[in-house]
């Protein structure tokens, strides 16, 4: 018999787990019990008494099938590009995950002694020498479990470093100057470590308003600068040297946010540019999944002057003249900021980021670097004549983009983005950085081939298309996703959290 006609047989919309429950279904079987029961064996008030009420009564296989079905409705990096702004949502090499799975790291227990850890503590040592060597910052530590964990930690050692180097006085240095196109989490981390927030405008060049910066630090006060190299538009700070100098002169020091250090591996270190601290998103950069919550990564690594109050504990290597070199914690380091994770880290971003390392080589991380921005500056070329394009430089490895021409017809920036899911495609980061209105930002990573560019790019020229001609088809989408556009403000303001059995009546009412 030959199929004819394929049909979808798996309903489009799926309910959740609780509306499949039916009465006396079950999807397990216990072993008959084969050691004396024991009655009262748990505290009283630990155990339910309400026969598992409002619990779902389902199958193994509804389970199977339930779960199943909705992880076919996932977007991920194996079916199509991200083209995230500021994210470096690059391909993950499953070298680098079989790597990470290997029994006996993934298995290491992180109370293990360190004598049976030295395979570990080895290839943390190895990872921090190679990161010290990209970055151009001889201190490292790979305790931080986020980019924004990895910041905070790098302010801290500002903090730490003028506090000893000042004494009483550095209660007078408590100024942080941040260019007005930083990441959202700069701020937080400098007022969580105690510093006031003074804002660097942006010249209509996209770069960081040399002028503004001397004014500021002719103010006084100036602990230090939190600078995103590449900045957020996608632009090389040309004056990056210079705007070390600044700083440096007014007695402060330079954080560098290296979340968009994808465009510089291989290529600049940031250590010789002046940059005295930064953090590294191994997460991104180094091709550790990314999203979902973690978990992550964040590196921080800093100058020798900054090193001794990097957190402990530090990996040390130590030479024996009668065998191989050995490797330890130190914990003892007085001057030291303290733990900012628990245990080491997450070792196993540490394990991929290391094979990401060793499997590209020096050739390959200046090539990879030169690719992602070559793969920018081609989506960049390609829509400059439908997009609005913001700023005239070059851009680095992410092309940024205005909704100015097509708002004209009433077409936003998110509707733009809902239209490009009906096209098959991750919308871009929207309205970030907000230095643009209506902004668009674009990074396809090295990951992506030119067919896939070019199908990205030619959606969005068929949009801009549509925008022109029919501008209610784009403000309405997507039209083929399994639920429309929500209404964010009312989920916002009226979230439901929790499933309830009238839930279906509550949300017709809202």
């Amino acid at each position: 018999m030959s199929i004819k006609k394929v049909t979808q047989h798996p309903t489009q919309n799926e309910g959740l787990i609780f509306d499949r429950s039916q009465t006396g279904r079950v999807g397990y079987r216990l072993p008959k019990l084969d050691v004396p029961e024991t009655p009262n064996a748990l505290p009283a008030e630990l155990l339910r008494t309400d026969g598992l009420d409002g619990v779902p009564e389902v199958s193994e296989v509804d389970v199977i099938r339930h779960f199943t079905r909705i992880s076919t409705w996932n977007y991920s990096i194996d079916l199509g590009m991200y083209p995230l702004g500021s994210c470096t949502m690059k391909y993950n090499s499953r070298l680098n995950e079989k790597m990470a799975r290997i029994g006996g790291f993934a298995g290491l227990h992180p109370l293990a002694p360190e004598t049976e850890s030295q395979g570990a503590l080895e290839l943390m040592y190895r990872l921090q020498e190679d990161l010290a060597e990209i970055t151009g910052l001889p201190g490292v530590s790979l305790q931080p479990a986020a980019g924004a964990q990895g910041e905070m930690t790098g302010v801290m050692l500002i903090r730490a470093f003028l506090d000893h180097r000042d004494g009483e006085a550095s209660k007078d240095r408590r100024v942080m100057l941040i260019p007005d196109s930083a990441h959202g989490t700069n701020p937080a981390s400098a007022a969580l470590a105690g510093f006031t927030v003074k804002t660097i405008h942006s010249t209509p060049d996209g770069f960081t308003d040399m002028d503004h910066l001397r004014q500021l630090c002719n103010e006084g006060g100036v602990a230090g600068l939190m600078l995103t190299n590449p900045n957020t538009v996608g632009i090389f700070e040309k004056n990056i040297k210079e705007i070390c100098e600044v700083i440096h002169a007014a007695g402060g020091l330079v954080y560098m946010d290296g979340a968009n250090m994808n465009a510089l591996v291989g290529v600049a270190r940031p250590g010789d540019m002046g940059v005295d601290v930064i953090h590294l998103n191994l997460h991104k950069t180094f091709s550790t999944p990314h999203g979902g919550g973690g978990p992550g990564c964040g590196p921080c690594c800093c100058t020798a002057e900054l090193a001794p109050y990097l957190p402990v504990p530090r990996i040390i290597a130590d030479e024996n003249n009668a065998g191989p070199m050995s490797y330890r914690l130190e914990y003892n380091v007085p001057t030291s900021i303290g733990r900012v994770k628990a245990f080491y880290g997450n070792f196993g971003m540490m394990i991929r980021a290391l094979s990401y390392i060793y499997t590209h080589g020096d050739d390959g991380l200046k090539e990879a670097t030169e690719t992602a921005v070559l793969n920018a500056r081609y989506v960049s070329k390609r829509l400059e004549n439908t997009f609005d394009k913001p700023f005239e430089s070059d851009c680095m490895h992410e092309a940024i983009f205005s909704h100015k021409n097509q708002s004209k017809r009433g077409v936003v920036t998110l509707d733009i983005a809902k239209r490009l899911i009906d096209y098959g495609f991750h919308p871009m980061t929207v309205y970030f950085p907000l230095v643009v209105e209506g902004a668009m930002l674009i990074e396809p990573t090295e990951s992506v081939g030119r067919a896939d560019l070019d199908a990205f790019c030619d959606a969005m020229i068929d949009i801009d298309r549509e925008a022109q001609e029919d501008p209610e088809l784009v403000i309405n989408a997507p039209h083929s996703t399994r639920i429309g556009r929500l209404d964010e403000a009312s989920a916002a303001r009226k979230p439901v959290l929790r499933w309830k059995p009238d839930m279906e009546s509550m949300s017709q009412m809202a």
